[in-house]
C-alpha cells in the first residue's frame, strides 16, 4: 500500500508489540509522516514456521518495507539488529535506519541474551517474567513491558534472545548497523552499558541525545522522540 507521505515502520525491541509506538500517532511526527507500528511475528501476529531468529525476522520486515516501499525504519532496542539485517537484505528498499538504544555491543543483550541461560521456552518465560515482575516493584514502567511480554509466544521469545547473544558473541552490533544504512543512534546514556558508551565515543555513529528519557521513550516522552526522530532525518 502506498502513501502520499513518507512512511515509517517502527519496530519494536524484545517481547513487546507494536502498542510501544501508538503515541507518536498523537505527536506532530504523524502530520509529515505515515507511521506504521509493527508487529513482528510471534510478537503480536502469529509466530512465523521454522526458527524465529534475528535473520528471519529481518526477512520479514525486509519484505513489509519491500510492500510499502517503506525507506526509513525506526528500530528500539534488539530490533535495531533486525533492522540492519533487513537492510542488507537484497532488494529491501530501506535507507536510514534510527536506531533507539539499539544493541551496539554484547552487553545491550541484557534481557534478550538472559535466553541463553535456560534450557527451555517455558523455564525462561517464567523467570523472565519474574525478574520484570521484581522490576516493576520499584519502576513502574517495567509493569508495562511484563505485561506485554506476558503475551509473546514463548518459543518465539526463547529462540529469539538465543539468537541475539549468540550474534553479538559473533560480531559487533555496532558495526553491522552502521554498515547496514544511514543510521542514527538516539538514545539517553544514563540507559546504556559502559562498552555501549565506549564505543560511541570511538566511532562514527550520528547520535541524539535524549536526556531524561527512559529506555521507551515513545511511552513517557513521545514528543521528545518524536523531535529527536524530526532531527535525525534533517
Amino acid at each position: 500500500m502506498t502513501s502520499t507521505r513518507p512512511i515509517i515502520l517502527f519496530l519494536s525491541g524484545f517481547g513487546d508489540g507494536a502498542g510501544l509506538f501508538e503515541p507518536m500517532h498523537d505527536t506532530d511526527l504523524a502530520q509529515d509522516y505515515d507511521l506504521r507500528p509493527l508487529n513482528l511475528p510471534g510478537f503480536g501476529t502469529t509466530r512465523q514456521a521454522g526458527e524465529t531468529t534475528l535473520q528471519t525476522l529481518a526477512d520479514w520486515v525486509a519484505h513489509e518495507a519491500a510492500s510499502t516501499g517503506a525507506k526509513i525504519v525506526v528500530a528500539h532496542s534488539v530490533a535495531s539488529l533486525v533492522a540492519a539485517l533487513a537492510a542488507m537484505t537484497p532488494e529491501s528498499p530501506i535507507r536510514t535506519i534510527l536506531s533507539i538504544e539499539g544493541n551496539i555491543t554484547a552487553e545491550d543483550a541484557y534481557f534478550s541474551g538472559t535466553a541463553a541461560d535456560y534450557p527451555d521456552p517455558d523455564t525462561f518465560r517464567s523467570a523472565f517474567l519474574g525478574r520484570l515482575t521484581e522490576m516493576a516493584e520499584t519502576r513502574p514502567v517495567y509493569a508495562r513491558f511484563r505485561d506485554r511480554v506476558a503475551l509473546a509466544d514463548p518459543v518465539a521469545l526463547w529462540q529469539l534472545g538465543r539468537d541475539a547473544r549468540r550474534y553479538s558473541a559473533e560480531v559487533v552490533p555496532g558495526d553491522v548497523l552502521i554498515a547496514a544504512a544511514n543510521v542514527v543512534y538516539l538514545y539517553n546514556p544514563d540507559n546504556c552499558p559502559k562498552t555501549t558508551l565506549d564505543w560511541l565515543d570511538h566511532n562514527p555513529m550520528p547520535r541524539i541525545l535524549m536526556e531524561g528519557a527512559s529506555h521507551w521513550p515513545s511511552l513517557d516522552q513521545p514528543d521528545l522522540l518524536a523531535r529527536a526522530i524530526r532531527q535525525a532525518l534533517g
